[in-house]
């Protein structure tokens, strides 16, 4: 019986395991399919405390993992399929093991989003649609792309594409972006 699991290492779950292991609670953390949640494919964090020239995405998640593991936090690999509460205890079952807990802390985090068009499922994985600039970038060299979004994560993608794309569109559905300032004007500006 573990005192505390938490689920998923994103920002929330690190925390979470930073806390609760400096509470010496022992946690137990458990990695889904992307151990490090989306920042780790994230290539600046700029707007992130205590790093006044940004960091790299992958860097920031694993300096948390790291800090985390210092104050005792243990990680397994593990997908969650059903959780299943019986009084005061938690059973988290996976394909191979069936955890138990007191208290379960969950921070799955975000998850990216399919517009839901036709033909898009049939796309996705290396076939035209993705969502992961920093991870198929390379795919698109030289080609003309388009991304959909309006925030910040929609315009550092767009941002990290031009690096190889002949061409970036941005398409939202608002009259202006709904990213930060900041973020907004260096999509807009851009060239490409």
């Amino acid at each position: 019986m573990e005192d505390v699991i938490i689920l998923g290492t994103g920002c929330a779950g690190l925390t979470a395991a930073i806390y609760t292991g400096r509470a010496q609670l022992n946690p137990l953390v458990l990695e889904g399919s992307q151990p490090g949640g989306q920042l780790t494919t994230t290539s600046e964090v700029e707007n992130f405390p205590g790093f006044p020239e940004g960091i790299d995405g992958y860097a920031m998640m694993d300096n948390l993992r790291k800090q985390a593991a210092r104050f005792g936090a243990r990680f397994e690999h593990a997908k969650v399929d059903k959780i299943v509460v019986d009084g005061a205890t938690k059973q988290l079952h996976t394909a191979g093991a069936v955890y138990e807990a007191k208290t379960v802390i969950i921070a799955t985090g975000a998850r990216p989003r399919l517009l839901g068009i036709p033909g898009e499922k049939e796309m996705f994985g290396g076939k035209g649609v993705t969502t992961c600039a920093t991870c198929d970038g390379a795919f698109y060299r030289d080609m003309e792309v388009v991304v959909v979004g309006g925030g910040d994560s929609a315009c550092e993608e767009a941002l990290f594409l031009t690096r190889f794309c002949s061409k970036v569109t941005l398409i939202h559905r608002r009259d202006t972006l709904r990213a930060s300032q900041i973020m907004a004007d260096r999509a807009v500006s851009h060239e490409k």
